[in-house]
Order: structure tokens, then C-alpha cells, then sequence
């Protein structure tokens, strides 16, 4: 690409006042896998039509609105690896209910802190005042139920989640996919 066009783009986006509208989609890809797509465009049209032809080109259908929401809950995740935790699991597990967490699971390599999204700031300083790091610490809509895929459709799911990441203006994916 030539340094000139890079350079146009560059001024145009430094000098621009474009609105962007955060707008969400929601889905289903492969044997009935819920997803919800969350996009900041400033061209509602196109991101619409970008999201919808991902959605057909992988075997999905982008749905109304409401349409699959109601399968996840919005809940605030906080994610310690375990290697890097100076604290006990019972010691973590219970400062992190009482700071207010709803949640406390101990998967294999990793600490998961569930939160409503009202006290997900609060417990995740509680926790930074003990000197933990996180590995993930962000609001995220959390599947109520699991679907699991065979080889074909986890292939399909794969490359649906693949194509959707690489538009520009999508920020996050959430779906309802048990991967193993």
C-alpha cells in the first residue's frame, strides 16, 4: 500500500468528528448456536450488511432483536491464572464473596470470579488491593445454557467466529458454544 494512502487515512481519521453508534446483533450460527455481535460503526447500513453476509456465508442466520439475549446474563468476569496467585483458593474464594462476588469457580489452570455488573468494580480494586492481577477483567454476557457441536459443526462455528472477528467494526463476540 502506498505511504501516500496511509497518510490520507491517518489525517482523515485524526481530523474526523464521525459519531460511532454501539449497535448489537444477535444470531444463530451452526446447529443453533446463540451469538451476540457487538459493533461500533459509523455507518449502521454497511456493519448490517457485513454481520449478515458473515452470518449466511457460514451457515447462520442473523435474527431480530431479542432473539437470542435472553440466553445470556450481562455479568462482570474477573480471570486469575492460578500459577500467578499468592493466595490460598479458600482465602481467595472468600475475600471475593466478601467484596461482593456472586461467583467463585477453580477450573484447571485458572480462578473465575462471577460479579453482577453493579459490583464488578468494586470487587475487582478489592482484589487489586491484594496485589492480584487478572488475566481477563471485563462486563461480559454469559451464556445460561451450553450447546456442544460435533467435528462439522465446530468447523463451521470456528470459522464463523473467525470471519466475524475480522470485521473492523465488531468490539466483542458472545456465544453460547461449549468449546472443550
Amino acid at each position: 500500500m502506498p505511504n501516500d494512502t496511509i497518510n490520507n487515512a491517518i489525517k482523515k481519521a485524526s481530523t474526523s468528528n464521525e459519531n460511532y453508534e454501539e449497535i448489537t446483533y444477535e444470531g444463530y450460527g451452526p446447529n443453533g448456536v446463540a451469538i451476540i455481535v457487538e459493533a461500533a460503526t459509523d455507518n449502521k447500513n454497511r456493519t448490517a450488511a457485513d454481520v449478515r453476509h458473515v452470518f449466511d456465508k457460514a451457515g447462520g442466520n442473523l435474527g431480530t432483536t431479542g432473539c437470542v439475549s435472553y440466553m445470556f446474563n450481562k455479568k462482570g468476569v474477573l480471570i486469575i491464572e492460578k500459577e500467578s496467585c499468592n493466595i490460598e483458593e479458600d482465602d481467595l474464594m472468600m475475600q471475593a464473596l466478601e467484596a461482593g462476588a456472586e461467583d467463585f469457580q477453580s477450573e484447571e489452570e485458572i480462578y473465575q470470579i462471577i460479579t453482577t455488573p453493579q459490583d464488578f468494580t468494586q470487587v475487582r480494586e478489592a482484589l487489586e488491593e491484594k496485589g492480584l492481577e487478572f488475566l481477563e477483567a471485563e462486563i461480559q454476557m454469559v451464556p445460561t445454557t451450553t450447546v456442544k457441536l460435533d467435528e462439522s459443526g465446530k468447523e463451521k462455528m470456528e470459522r464463523l467466529l473467525e470471519k466475524l472477528e475480522e470485521l473492523d467494526d465488531v468490539s466483542n463476540i458472545y456465544h453460547n458454544w461449549e468449546e472443550e
